[in-house]
């Protein structure tokens, strides 16, 4: 066939497999096409190579003691188109939410409009200062303030603590605010040493009750994968602080017994903690405050769409009930007739009792300008939306896979859908194998082994972002590699991924024993004859 050339990379939308034309050629640099092959940063190094001419520095006095430096320091040299070309070379291996469907459960990696990165670009915004005087900046209080009273709309509840830097971070904030109540009510430390978590909970709940001081009492769930209520009924008792509990969990299900278990540890004198990680699933749509919790962080870089993980910094808010909102750390805004201003002192806070502080300065702002912009742009009902289509577009996934993949549980999910890895059984196929095909296939692995009380899980989350089409093409490549297991090609899935820049690589290894110093190939010299 002459002319147009199929596009061999792809399954056809029939799922039909067809061999990759790449596999096998071998070219003298390594770069296939466009695809650049590009070695370390130090391996590229131009010694004497500058991207900038700098004046020499003065002559001063040494004052090293005889600390001074005896060999290169080792750092790299490169022009500047060097620098740039290596740089955009690497960014070109990364996948990105801006290339394709992203469906790590448990992460909500969504769109992030770009509204918001025009906003946050502001200059009134991009070029603050934190130790600005108060009267130079109170349009970015006005936003904060703001920004805290539509989260505390959205969650039903009294106040918020705006500081926290990330979902790990407002935990840490929500235990101490805990810890700070139950001291002040017994009238000093408090004997109550007992938070009990979930064991499908994300790992940073145990470890965050464990920094506060807390043992901490698992919780198992029940065949539904929910919290056994029994088994928490069972662990009451007047030792016991609180409880961390995520909703919708990270099964992908709804606690829907999370009244009762708010009665149950309001009545032995403990607090409710609700990990808000998954809040896009509900937002618009429930408030948690009307559940009967006491403190929720909510991921701002989550929820509300800014840029997640390695795309930039991770903004955690908590809300806050009103028997833990005395506590709240500093700062925080106020405002009357005069403009906008920030507690930062504990002397300052009248009759609350803040329990410190937890950040240098006030939050992330950057995140607070592209939270507030999302909300704008929404509006209430949009936000609604929202959850809606996330919800539905992970049942729709759930419902297109579940004839050839095994669910976890029975029943519709939220915002996410978990498999397990009984359609494996036999196969010489395991959890990983099916996700690293997977990235040859174009597409980001969803989580794997997560959470950990579902036997090789896969968890998928397609957030609200995608449309039927980009769903369907998803479901079209899991179709595919579901047949190519059933058909017997287990030796392929080990070897996958076969595209990628570097093959699949020993990662217990790598974990256990990471090579962190880069050195320098030492040429071999041959002995004489």
């Amino acid at each position: 066939m002459s002319g147009h050339s199929k596009d061999l990379s792809r399954p056809t939308p029939f799922g039909e497999l067809v061999a990759s034309p790449v596999v096998g050629v071998e070219t003298v640099h390594g770069h296939q096409g466009l695809r650049l092959e590009e070695p370390l940063l130090f391996e590229i190094d131009n010694t004497g190579a500058e991207g900038v001419d700098l004046p020499p520095p003065p002559v001063t006095e040494n004052r090293l003691g005889g600390l001074e430096r005896s060999s290169a320091i080792g750092l790299p040299s490169a022009s500047e188109p060097e620098i740039v070309r290596h740089f955009t070379r690497l960014s070109q291996k990364n996948y990105a939410i801006d290339m394709g469907t992203y469906p790590l459960g448990s992460c909500t990696m969504k769109h992030n409009p770009r509204l918001n990165e025009k906003m946050v670009r502001l200059s009134g915004f991009a070029n603050l200062h934190p130790l600005q005087p108060e009267s130079t900046v109170q349009g970015a209080l006005e936003l904060i303030d703001t920004l805290a009273h539509w989260l505390k709309e959205l969650t039903g509840m009294p106040a918020v603590a705006m500081s926290p830097a990330a979902g790990a971070h407002g935990e840490l904030c929500g235990v101490m605010a805990i810890r700070a109540a139950l001291d002040a009510r017994e009238g000093g430390q408090t004997t109550r040493r007992r938070i009990l978590v979930p064991d499908s909970a994300h790992g940073t709940n145990p470890a965050t009750a464990a920094v506060c001081g807390f043992a901490v009492d698992a919780i198992p769930s029940d065949a539904r994968g929910r919290v056994d209520v029994k088994a928490f009924s069972d662990k009451l008792d007047d030792d016991v602080a609180g409880i961390m509990i995520t909703n919708p969990n990270t099964c992908g299900l709804f606690e829907n017994d999370m009244i009762e278990i708010a009665r149950l540890i309001h009545d032995v004198g403990g607090y409710f903690y609700c990990d808000g990680a998954n809040f896009n699933a509900i937002v618009g749509r429930v408030r948690p405050g009307d559940l009967g919790i006491d403190c929720m962080h909510i991921n701002l870089h989550k929820t509300f769409s800014t840029p997640h993980g390695g795309g930039g910094p991770g903004a955690g808010p908590v809300v806050l009930s009103e028997a833990l909102a005395p506590f709240a750390p500093t700062p925080w805004v106020v405002h009357d007739g005069n403009g906008y201003a920030l507690v930062e002192h504990a002397a300052d806070a009248g009759e609350a009792r803040p329990f410190g502080r937890l950040k240098g300065f006030h939050g992330q702002m950057g995140m607070f300008v592209r939270a507030y912009a999302y909300m704008l742009s929404h509006g209430r009902d949009g936000l609604r939306q929202v959850a809606s289509d996330a919800v539905l577009n992970a049942n729709y996934v759930m419902s297109q896979l579940s004839d050839v993949m095994t669910a976890a549980f029975d029943g519709p999910c939220m915002h996410e859908c978990l498999f397990d890895d009984r359609f494996l059984k036999d196969s010489g196929v395991t959890t990983l194998d099916f996700a690293k095909a997977m990235i040859d296939e174009g597409y980001h692995p969803m989580t794997m082994y997560f959470p950990l009380v579902v036997h090789g899980a896969m968890l998928i989350e397609p957030t609200e972002t995608e449309s039927k089409r980009e769903l369907d093409n998803f479901v079209s490549v899991v179709r595919a590699l579901v047949a190519r297991v059933q058909a017997g090609e287990s030796d392929a899935f080990a070897a996958a991924p076969r595209l990628t820049p570097r093959r699949r690589l020993d990662e217990t290894t790598a974990a256990r024993r990471p090579i962190l110093r880069w050195t320098p190939d030492v040429p071999t010299v041959e002995a004489a004859e």
